[in-house]
């Protein structure tokens, strides 16, 4: 079983003021037992071992000196920037803000016909970004607006993560409306506005090529696994 990383730090602190002052030939056999223990690369071990604890002076009365335990985290800059953040905001709501999944599948027919007719000007970088996205990235892109547009205390669906990802959601350009046999099905709350208690819920299924509608009243939720 390989050392934690904790040990691999011991062995560091133990070994750097040896490696430091040590002739080439030494250097040589403690970087090797190293190596041996730690499972380092031979490159990042000898890093390591002439750093750690080293002095250097960088002004008149200022003098830094190496930790290994310390560890600075590159700020990257994020792939999406505000311009293109900006754009999807724009574009979804020219769609009615629809799911990232819908979005995703819409972008590349929708971004031309908006750019041709002056409701939308991105850059090529912009465009590229907004082509490439994933359904998951325009979600999360979009979380914080949809959030701050959503109604308080006033719809009775619950957001489940049992059944959510198995049922199929209708995309851009998957359903044939020309012929009978797509529904919508919605869940209406008679509640009022106030969700305490038990009170009617109507099921509504509308067959799209038709306009044929069928409703069914039900108590509360629980039966809905029979009327489907």
């Amino acid at each position: 079983m390989g050392l934690t990383m904790g040990g691999r730090q011991s062995l560091v602190r133990v070994n750097a003021s040896r490696y430091q002052k040590a002739s080439k030939k030494e250097k040589r056999r403690i970087l090797d037992e190293f190596v041996q223990s730690t499972r380092y690369h031979r490159t990042y071990a000898s890093y390591l071992l002439s750093r750690h604890g080293r002095r250097v002076v960088v002004a008149a009365k200022t003098a830094v000196v190496g930790d290994i335990r310390k560890r600075v985290r590159k700020k990257r800059e994020p792939v999406y920037g505000a311009q293109v953040v900006k754009a999807l905001k724009q574009i979804w709501g020219i769609l009615d803000l629809i799911c990232g999944k819908r979005l995703k599948t819409a972008m590349p027919e929708v971004v031309p016909k908006l750019e041709r007719w002056g409701e939308l000007k991105v850059s090529d970088e912009v465009r590229e970004k907004l082509l490439g996205m994933s359904a998951s990235t325009i979600d999360q892109l979009l979380a914080s607006e949809r959030k701050r547009m959503e109604l308080k205390s006033r719809s009775g669906t619950k957001p489940g993560t049992l059944l959510k990802h198995q049922v199929p959601i209708r995309t851009f350009c998957e359903w044939d409306e020309s012929k009978p046999g797509f529904l919508e099905i919605d869940l209406v709350s008679h509640g009022g506005g106030d969700e305490r208690g038990e009170f009617c819920q109507t099921l509504s299924a509308t067959d799209i090529y038709s306009g044929w509608t069928e409703t069914e009243a039900v108590r509360n939720k629980a039966p809905l696994q029979k009327i489907l």
